[in-house]
């Protein structure tokens, strides 16, 4: 699993439960409804700002869309993003 498919999976969860679509979504982060279908889909990663967006419009922690990932430092060497299933 991605990065994208992470983040599109937690997103898909948080507008649900908010009983949103993703057009009014969109309405409410001022954004695109096709940036929204794009971050649902996996397409896309979120910049900094359009995350803080879709959380403060989901009324959810930032957190709750990144939920799953996490970085794994190495001391001695590369670190490694690690994603968990949906």
């Amino acid at each position: 699993m991605t990065v994208a498919e992470r983040f599109s999976a937690n997103l898909k969860r948080a507008r649900k439960e908010a009983g949103l679509k993703p057009s009014e979504l969109g309405r409410l982060a001022e954004l695109h409804r096709t940036e929204v279908y794009a971050l649902e889909q996996g397409l896309r990663v979120p910049r900094l700002e359009t995350l803080l967006k879709l959380a403060c419009s989901l009324q959810v922690p930032a957190e709750a869309l990144l939920e799953g990932m996490a970085w794994k430092p190495n001391p001695v060497g590369y670190g490694w993003l690690e994603i968990a299933d949906a």
